[in-house]
């Protein structure tokens, strides 16, 4: 019988070697680990070559690259006669923005008179689509001739665009581009023209309208059919916060498949908290990965390095500040178009209004200052209604974004809007609002100014916050106490900034904050810092720790700070490289490596043996605090990685396999044990302890307790009476356990 709420997940990422039959062929080995369910990657047909599978271009077939339908009913087969279950990530918000997918080349042939337009978040009003695929402008383009027209398509060497019916019949390559449903234009426009919603701003993913029920069926039919088929056990749903209506779509989902539990990647910050009438089992987990990176963080330490970093860097204000600043520049540069659009719909919301009269700068003005004050992913503002807690939280952005403007009367007035939207151009503005402001968080704090504020970098992850990098024992409790039985525990996933093994070392410099420093201070007497700012040293002193002994440490760090130079957004961009600043850094990089294989310094040995307790720690507490652990596809085993696609590397499946080290000894016996105690843990209560000694996790039902626990160094011994389930002590003498004492009623 398999669980409705998993025990533990094993999460997959497909495609990139890993199809439904090389799966099938690991499942005794997945199965051997003691978790209940797969959690997979989309399955859905996606574009040609792609290494992710969220790029989908059809969500009515499975990806025949994957093996089809048939193979994915041979693997869930499979999966149950193991004992296993699956569950599915599904993207409701999005599809390829190309000529692959077939309902939007049905919509590029036809325009609006297509069927599948309204399913595409398509801003018709402003135009033709938009198609930013040219890499020089259209005229220069033409001029080179690099257009011809075939078989009723307008061609650019691989790519052929459908022409409207009929519309081929002239010579004239101008008229017949004026002619179409689409414009082409260089790719440069992205940045404010484009007409369709995006996914963050990646304008290769379309937004699709599952608001609409014809829509939402269009694309669940084939979802609903293998969850009602036993074939999948639960959803993962992706991006929640990009639809329209997040609780509509999730009550009607739930309504499709009643007993299916529900998981939403949702970012909560703050003590913010799911909306209740959501039908969820709960979030993907990034809350709880974050709340065991804040206990593992010793807080003097991360003051003593939060003063090296400000003194070698100059940097003197919080993260509030930098974020701000990120908000601004993704706001003038990656959303533009999103916040130009905003504007329009803004102008549009107040018409009606007889005491205003905004011009486009004020309306410009107002919407930035609304956008770069939400606290938070977004509100949720229905035409059924505006929730009190968003009330609230309007009535401050309201009241913060107005501070510093000359004229403060459009900003209030959209406000009012935003809290009570009367007319449909009202809700339409409202509507996007709420789905930019998400987007705009995103970009800004974690692509931007998360590698922009390198203070402490195990901060610097999806769902955490930089600036709360530690804990109080009364906040672990508060946030223990609101997590549930069907929680996930996350900490690592193809999102992770860093993964879970690389973080737990970064965290050791909040141990050994000196140790730190003088891997820093021996840095920066390299030659090769010379000219590397100080900022960029310290964040690679981190990443070389984080990374240390992995395979192809080096060039796999080069390949990241490229990515994280870029992403920064202050001398490097995507679009415009600095690449001797680029490779400068990768060549410090390089050089401490090569420094602490030959000779490693005593400050490394003892924050890699300190890394080690932490790992182990960081493993246990996820097995036994509340809610179930997901399993990322090879942190069975030490998983040394940085951003994606460092994290989605091949999985060493036959090295895995004969691994004897601590980790995958532990993680295998904490979820068989986990399974053994799936009705105590279900209803325990959970309390941690926090001392300058370590750190105590403790669950409770009944005569039954078990806990979790890091004793640091130094620490007394304590015998409470129960028995020592996993036992380890670390070269330092760091000592991580896991006891268990009462009557177990079986």
């Amino acid at each position: 019988m398999i669980p409705r709420i998993p025990t533990a997940t094993f999460r997959i990422q497909l495609r990139g070697g890993v199809d439904f039959a090389a799966l099938t062929l690991r499942l005794d080995q997945i199965a051997g680990l003691g978790v209940s369910h797969l959690y997979l990657s989309p399955i859905f047909a996606a574009t040609e070559g792609s290494t992710h599978g969220y790029d989908i271009t059809d969500p009515s077939r499975i990806d025949e690259t994957l093996g089809g339908a048939e193979g994915f009913e041979a693997l869930a087969h499979a999966a149950r006669s193991r004992g296993l279950g699956i569950i599915l990530d599904i993207v409701p918000n999005h599809t390829a923005f190309s000529v692959q997918n077939p309902w939007l080349a049905d919509v590029l042939t036809h325009g609006r008179a297509s069927p599948r337009a309204r399913h595409f978040d398509i801003d018709w009003q402003a135009g033709p689509l938009i198609l930013p695929w040219l890499p020089e402008p259209f005229e220069v383009m033409l001029t080179q001739g690099a257009f011809q027209i075939r078989d009723g398509h307008w061609c650019m060497g691989d790519l052929a665009v459908p022409l409207a019916p009929g519309t081929d019949v002239t010579d004239d390559l101008i008229a017949l581009h004026e002619a179409q449903h689409w414009r082409l234009v260089h790719a440069a426009l992205e940045r404010d023209s484009i007409t369709h919603r995006r996914f963050f701003n990646v304008t290769d993913l379309i937004g699709m309208r599952v608001e609409d029920p014809p829509v939402f069926d269009d694309t669940h039919t084939l979802i609903i059919d293998l969850v009602r088929r036993d074939l999948v056990q639960g959803l993962r749903i992706d991006h929640i916060d990009g639809l329209a209506d997040p609780a509509d779509y999730l009550a009607r989902l739930s309504q499709a498949l009643p007993d299916t539990p529900l998981w939403v990647e949702k970012i909560l910050t703050g003590d913010e908290a799911l909306p209740p009438e959501w039908p969820v089992a709960g979030t993907t987990g990034y809350e709880a990965g974050r709340l065991i990176a804040r206990l593992l963080t010793r807080p003097q330490g991360l003051d003593d390095l939060d003063r090296h970093w400000r003194q070698v860097t100059g940097i003197t204000g919080g993260f509030d500040q930098a974020l701000i600043q990120a908000k601004h520049d993704v706001l003038d540069h990656e959303l533009a178009a999103e916040r130009r659009q905003l504007a329009r719909l803004a102008g549009a919301a107040l018409d009606p209004l007889p005491d205003v009269q905004p011009g486009p700068e004020a309306l410009r003005e107002a919407v930035t200052a609304l956008l770069v004050a939400v606290p938070r992913y977004r509100s949720y503002v229905t035409d059924q209604g505006t929730p009190p807690d968003d009330r609230a939280l309007i009535a401050q952005v309201a009241e913060d974004a107005a501070q510093g403007l000359r004229c403060d009367r459009v900003l209030r007035m959209l406000a009012q809007v935003w809290a009570d939207p009367a007319t449909p151009a009202q809700m339409a503005f409202v509507t996007r609002l709420q789905q930019v402001s998400g987007a705009l968080l995103a970009k800004a704090q974690e692509d931007t100014a998360g590698f922009r504020w390198t203070r402490y970098l195990p901060a610097n992850e999806v769902g955490a916050e930089p600036d709360h990098a530690t804990v109080t024992e009364a906040e672990a409790n508060a946030i223990l106490a609101r997590r549930g039985a069907g929680d996930m525990v996350l900490t690592s996933s193809h999102d992770s900034k860093r993964s879970e093994d690389s973080r737990a070392r970064m965290i050791a410099a909040s141990h050994l904050p000196d140790q730190m420093l003088a891997l820093d201070e021996a840095a920066a007497a390299l030659p090769q810092a010379q000219g590397v700012p100080d900022a960029w040293r310290w964040y690679m002193v981190q990443s070389a720790l984080a990374m240390h002994g992995a395979d192809r440490a080096a060039d796999r760090l080069a390949q990241h700070v490229e990515k994280a130079m870029r992403e920064a957004k202050e001398t490097s961009f995507w679009t415009n490289p600095d690449l001797t600043a680029e490779a400068a850094l990768a060549d410090l990089g390089h050089a401490m490596l090569d420094g602490w294989h030959r000779n490693p310094p005593a400050a490394l040995t003892a924050l890699l043996q300190r890394g080690e307790a932490l790992m182990l720690a960081q493993l246990v507490f996820k097995a036994v605090m509340p809610g179930f652990p997901d399993i990322y596809q090879g942190t069975q085993g030490p998983f040394l990685a940085l951003t994606d696609p460092d994290n989605r590397h091949p999985v060493p499946w036959d090295a895995l396999a004969a691994d004897r080290g601590v980790k995958a000894q532990w993680t295998q016996r904490l979820l068989h044990w986990r399974r053994e105690r799936q009705e105590q843990l279900s209803d325990a209560d959970a309390q941690v302890v926090i001392t300058p000694d370590g750190i105590n996790l403790t669950r409770r039902s009944g005569d039954w307790r078990a806990v979790a626990r890091l004793v640091l160094p130094g620490a007394a011994a304590v015998d409470d009476g129960a028995a020592e389930i996993l036992d380890w002590t670390g070269p330092d003498g760091s000592r991580v356990l896991l006891s268990e004492a009462g009557a177990i009623d079986n």
